[in-house]
C-alpha cells in the first residue's frame, strides 16, 4: 500500500513514545486544572487512543471554549487555502498541556505595572516601550605585551606546486 487513507497515518514516528518514556503516564498530567478561555498546546499521546487529535492538530494552540469530565472543546484555528477557519474539536485532557506563548508577556505587563507604580511616586517619566538591541557602546583598550595591536593585510598569492 503506498498511499493508504487512514486517520492515523503516517504517525508511525509523530505519536510514537520517546526513548525511556514507555509505561504509565504520570499522575500530575490528569491533576492539571483547565479552566474555560485557558490557551492550551496539543500534543497527542500515542500512549492514549481515547480522544487523540488528528496529526494536522498535533504541535497546534488553541483557546479552550468546553470543559467536560475527561476532556476539553478547543477552538483551534486551520488555514484552509485562502482563509483561517475556526475549528472546535475535542480533546481528552492526556493530549493537551498548558502553553506558555503568553507568559514573557504577562511577565511584561507585570513589570510595567511595577515601574509605572514607582514612577508615579517619585514623578518622573518612565519609556515603557520595548528596545532593540542597541551597538555595545565605545570603550578603551588597554595595551599590554599579551594584547599587542596587530596590523591585518591580504597576503599575496603564491603559486604552490
Amino acid at each position: 500500500m503506498t498511499n493508504p487513507k487512514g486517520y492515523r497515518r503516517g504517525t508511525r514516528y509523530l505519536f510514537s513514545k520517546g526513548f525511556r518514556n514507555h509505561g504509565t503516564q504520570k499522575l500530575s498530567t490528569f491533576l492539571k486544572v483547565y479552566k474555560r478561555g485557558d490557551i492550551v498546546d496539543i500534543k497527542g499521546n500515542g500512549a492514549f487512543h481515547k480522544g487523540m487529535p488528528h496529526k494536522f492538530y498535533h504541535g497546534k494552540t488553541g483557546r479552550i471554549y468546553n470543559v467536560t469530565k475527561h476532556a476539553v472543546g478547543i477552538v483551534v484555528n486551520k488555514r484552509v487555502r485562502t482563509r483561517v477557519i475556526p475549528k472546535k474539536i475535542n480533546v481528552r485532557i492526556e493530549h493537551i498541556s498548558h502553553s506558555t506563548c503568553r507568559k514573557d508577556f504577562l511577565d511584561r505587563l507585570q513589570r510595567n505595572d511595577e515601574l509605572k507604580k514607582v514612577a508615579k511616586e517619585k514623578s518622573v517619566f518612565v519609556n515603557l516601550k520595548r528596545q532593540p538591541e542597541q551597538p555595545k557602546p565605545g570603550h578603551f583598550i588597554r595595551v599590554t605585551k599579551t594584547n599587542k595591536p596587530v596590523n591585518l593585510r591580504a597576503l599575496p598569492y603564491e603559486l604552490v606546486i
